[in-house]
């Protein structure tokens, strides 16, 4: 962060629309920005994930960080947008003589009251992974904790998903920096399965016996984690990387072992395979495609990708299978062999549909992804029962037809949407544009928007060099742009995407 004195002053002239100065105030760093017409002093450090946010764009009235695209309000300091949840301190500003200067840290306002809370009724969600928490937690945000209930089938409270594939599990971060805010006033139960849905009563059966009651449900299952079918696939020392308790599991293993095995060269995969090189494992990927990534991102990216990852010792078999895995090696579908100690499945996930396919919901065609279809409001085929996440297939205003996304901002945005459209503070449909992040080592990828496949793409820069923007089509337009060194680009093309899905989006259903 640079160390421009910011309470000395800057020339209101250098504080353009929507520009950004950083500096420092009292030791602390600080970033000064005009938005719609006025100037705003903010903490310059995401709260998330410690990104500078001097290196992000203000757009509609929000800072918006480089690193995972959480949105600010510029003149509260609010979090808006997840992953973020932490507000942004606020400072005085003065403005005289053509001098903008930026004075004491102020006190954060408070956050006003929905005045649809006395209609909410009983809301009840039913999963307490993104999604879920995120829209619980903006309910409650906004005085509707009060009417929330949470049941989520885990043991552990709300956490941050992504951190089981890359920091936690690489040994970065420890347990205890992991869990989500908790929702203020909400009812939160642990380990409490929901077995059925009673639609004409409204109320949901636990597998303990309970049952609870709701006015709105809202469906947050998310999705479960797929094993590939090969002998062996049912043993204690094959690993998924899904839930915190299958990180536990993993890096319990991974401390008594030398040698991992890791099937699948997706995001998961790889993602997974990083963080046990980064625990000293020796590292071989099995997968059937001939390059990583290469079905999302491109030959060029994954190229990249797969050159980075041998560079930290990995070793690929491509274009193979496991047929057989005892514990000790693994036999390929060419009967070649590979040693390890455990053995990861990163071979993608299915969508949660079960409980909602036993209630009789309307389910998206398999071939389109399946899930639980929903129109823009994210209603079910129930009037009362409402989803979000992993499990929704969603209209997509930019695509002109629907997707179900399996990305955990998505599932955020998702829920704070929902909980934003029953406290009636949104109009129209939800239209936000996806997002992901991939890390690997110290090389993270962004990528904004959604095609089904990226045949038709475009590049900018050298993918070799890890500085580069894929730009993918769909149809001839511009629908998705994947970033590697590059975040403003990134920030720049979903604001592009925000104002094009926004004159597409259909009136709320």
């Amino acid at each position: 962060m640079a160390e421009r004195d910011l309470a000395a002053g800057v020339a209101a002239s250098d504080i353009g629309d929507d520009a950004i100065v950083a500096g420092k105030v009292g030791g602390e760093d600080v970033v000064l920005l005009r938005s719609r017409g006025r100037l705003c002093a903010l903490a310059g450090t995401c709260p998330h994930a410690g990104a500078p946010l001097e290196e992000g764009i203000v757009a509609d009235g929000t800072l918006r960080c480089p690193w995972h695209h959480a949105r600010f309000d510029a003149a509260t300091g609010e979090a808006v947008s997840a992953p973020a949840f932490g507000r942004l301190d606020r400072y005085e500003v003065f403005e005289a003589a053509g001098i903008v200067r930026v004075g004491a840290r102020l006190p954060l306002p408070e956050i006003a009251r929905a005045g649809a809370v006395g209609r909410l009724g009983r809301v009840v969600i039913v999963g307490g992974g993104a999604a879920g928490h995120a829209c619980a937690e903006m309910l409650a945000r906004h005085g509707a904790g009060g009417a929330v209930t949470l049941l989520s089938d885990e043991r552990d409270a709300p956490y941050d998903r992504t951190a089981c594939s890359k920091q936690y599990l690489a040994g970065k971060v420890e347990r205890d920096a992991l869990p989500l805010p908790a929702p203020a006033g909400a009812t939160v139960q642990l380990g409490a399965r929901v077995i059925r849905i009673d639609r004409e009563a409204r109320r949901v059966e636990l597998e303990s016996g309970e049952v609870v009651a709701y006015d709105r449900l809202v469906l947050a299952t998310g999705a479960a984690p797929q094993i590939p079918s090969f002998a062996g696939n049912d043993r204690a020392d094959v690993h998924v990387v899904r839930t915190l308790a299958d990180a536990d599991a993993l890096i319990a293993a991974a401390e008594g072992a030398d040698r991992a095995i890791v099937i699948g060269s997706s995001y998961i995969g790889m993602e997974a395979a990083a963080s046990l090189i980064s625990r000293g494992l020796a590292v071989t990927v099995v997968s059937d495609a001939d390059v990583p990534l290469e079905k999302t991102a491109g030959a060029e990216v994954g190229a990249m990708i797969r050159r980075l990852h041998e560079s930290k010792g990995v070793t690929f078999r491509t274009g193979r299978a496991v047929a057989r895995w005892d514990g000790q090696e693994a036999t390929l579908d060419d009967g070649s062999r590979v040693e390890g100690d455990l053995l990861v499945a990163g071979t993608g996930v299915r969508p949660r549909t079960e409980l909602a396919g036993a209630a009789g919901l309307k389910l998206a065609d398999e071939v389109a992804g399946g899930g639980v279809a929903v129109g823009s409001d994210l209603r079910t085929s129930d009037e009362a029962i409402y989803a979000i996440g992993d499990v929704v297939s969603a209209p997509d205003p930019r695509l002109g037809h629907p997707i179900r996304v399996e990305h955990w901002v998505v599932a955020q945005h998702m829920g704070q949407w929902l909980a934003r459209h029953l406290l009636g503070l949104v109009e129209g449909g939800y239209d936000d544009v996806p997002f992901f992040w991939s890390g690997h080592y110290d090389v993270s990828l962004r990528y904004v928007g959604h095609v089904d496949a990226p045949d038709d793409r475009s590049l900018d820069g050298d993918a070799a060099a890890r500085d580069v923007a894929v730009t993918y089509a769909e149809e001839g337009e511009r629908q998705a742009l994947l970033t590697c060194g590059r975040d403003r680009a990134a920030l720049a093309f979903e604001r592009e995407l925000e104002r094009r899905g926004s004159n597409l989006l259909p009136a709320r259903e």
